[in-house]
């Protein structure tokens, strides 16, 4: 159980840690740069100046609802969720009137990222929308990338190349399945899909890295998402330039991206989404809260993270962990930090730093824990039954272990509870082929 006792504000944390990123646009210089950390502008002038760059998403816009919990007359079995009744608030109250509302009544709210797009939805396409507009600035033609049979990564990839021009390839763990449903048929509707067996697909990085070869050819460029970074955010516009004229020469230009989008170019369209949750009229930037997030890759939760800590937030993010172990999830925040840091603030003093350090995320096991991708009796009913009360639906797999975690917390006298609604409905289709006596109405 989380103790509420955990929501305390945090000292003002700096708000110029994304401001070295201004210099690493063209006309910007080193005078230039100092001139702007000598002023007091607010954390978030400087952090939307930063984000001034192109978007896959035309706004960071979305809908905020407010879920209603009560106690179920008719209790369902034993199960925990299923002794609540949930009600959906389409149209809450927010900014001010939330915060003299003060939690009135158990209560949590959900950021319908789901309904982004009908297939690239949630933290998949918050990902995205910072990584397409660099691969397109970049010419690339080819992306390589991997996933599970039913990745809604992969087909997310597979369908926003698509829909820019660009040919993807997908590397998918295990054997192709008999039928084809879900994300695993849209990958294959979309990209180029290879299924790799597991004792190779272990080797994640040996693997993508020989597939882009493979797909460059002899006289194509291969290179990952942190040499793509290295290049369009360390150079002058001349270097940029040059660098440019160079890829043009090459007949294919295959950029790697990593399994989930675990990359850190990915962590700027997620602080977009915080900056823009952090309005007056939505959760504002007084209002404790503690953000609920189910966690894969964990990509995702860390730059929530981030984003709290560029904006001065004192919001808390709490990552239930579905994938790995918290070593696993604390090696990878580590190594996002440390690659954001290098990527979007070379050129500011450490001390300016303050903040940004392994430890945002408060990593969590799940109430029932299991071996990543499988689901319990039960689960496919509860999943039914908010989808029938409230009109959104959740799987198994992931967002319902967030679901889960914001109903016990927004029973609870602590701060605001605001779960993000990470996509990948479609899974449902292939978990219906795994677990078919689950998926049994009577």
């Amino acid at each position: 159980m989380l103790k509420c006792t955990k929501f305390q504000l945090q000292p003002p944390r700096n708000g110029m840690i994304l401001s070295s990123a201004f210099n690493l646009h063209c006309g910007s210089s080193p005078n230039g740069l100092k001139e702007m950390l000598k002023s007091n502008l607010p954390k978030e002038e400087h952090v939307s100046r930063f984000l001034k760059q192109k978007w896959a998403l035309r706004s960071p816009d979305t809908k905020i609802n407010q879920i209603m919990i009560s106690k179920d007359d008719f209790q369902q079995g034993g199960e925990y969720l299923g002794n609540l009744s949930f009600l959906n608030n389409p149209q809450p109250s927010m900014g001010d009137h939330m915060m003299r509302n003060n939690r009135q009544e158990p209560s949590f709210y959900i950021v319908r990222d789901d309904l982004l797009h009908p297939l690239v939805n949630g933290n998949k396409a918050r990902k995205l929308d910072a990584l397409l507009p660099l691969l397109e600035d970049s010419s690339v033609t080819d992306v390589v990338t991997c996933g599970g049979c039913q990745s809604a990564h992969a087909a997310a990839v597979a369908v926003s190349c698509a829909e820019r021009g660009l040919r993807s390839h997908l590397l998918l763990r295990g054997e192709q399945p008999a039928t084809l449903t879900g994300y695993n048929l849209i990958s294959t509707l979309y990209g180029n899909v290879s299924y790799v067996p597991r004792s190779l697909y272990a080797r994640r990085e040996e693997m993508l890295l020989k597939h882009a070869h493979l797909v460059a050819g002899n006289d194509g460029l291969v290179f990952s998402l942190a040499d793509l970074e290295a290049s369009l955010f360390s150079h002058g516009c001349d270097d940029h330039s040059s660098h440019m004229d160079f890829l043009t020469k090459k007949s294919k230009k295959v950029a790697i991206i990593n399994e989930g989008a675990g990359d850190a170019a990915a962590l700027l369209g997620v602080l977009r989404l915080v900056e823009y949750l952090s309005q007056d009229h939505l959760f504002g930037k007084d209002q404790q809260l503690e953000i609920i997030i189910d966690a894969g890759t964990g990509t995702t939760a860390v730059g929530l993270g981030i984003g709290a800590v560029c904006l001065g937030l004192p919001w808390e993010v709490t990552a239930v962990m579905l994938a790995d172990t918290i070593d696993g999830y604390q090696k990878k925040e580590e190594s996002l930090i440390s690659e954001f840091r290098r990527c979007f603030t070379l050129h500011l003093d450490e001390q300016m730093l303050t903040g940004l350090e392994p430890g945002l995320v408060h990593w969590v096991e799940r109430n029932s824990p299991r071996k990543f991708g499988n689901i319990l009796k039960g689960e496919v009913e509860i999943c039914r039954k908010i989808a029938q009360e409230t009109g959104i639906l959740l799987d198994p797999v992931y967002t319902l272990a967030a679901w889960e975690l914001a109903t016990q917390l927004g029973q609870e006298e602590c701060a605001e509870v605001a779960m993000l609604h990470t996509g990948g409905t479609l899974g449902m289709f292939g978990l219906a082929q795994r677990y078919k006596s689950y998926f049994e109405i009577c």
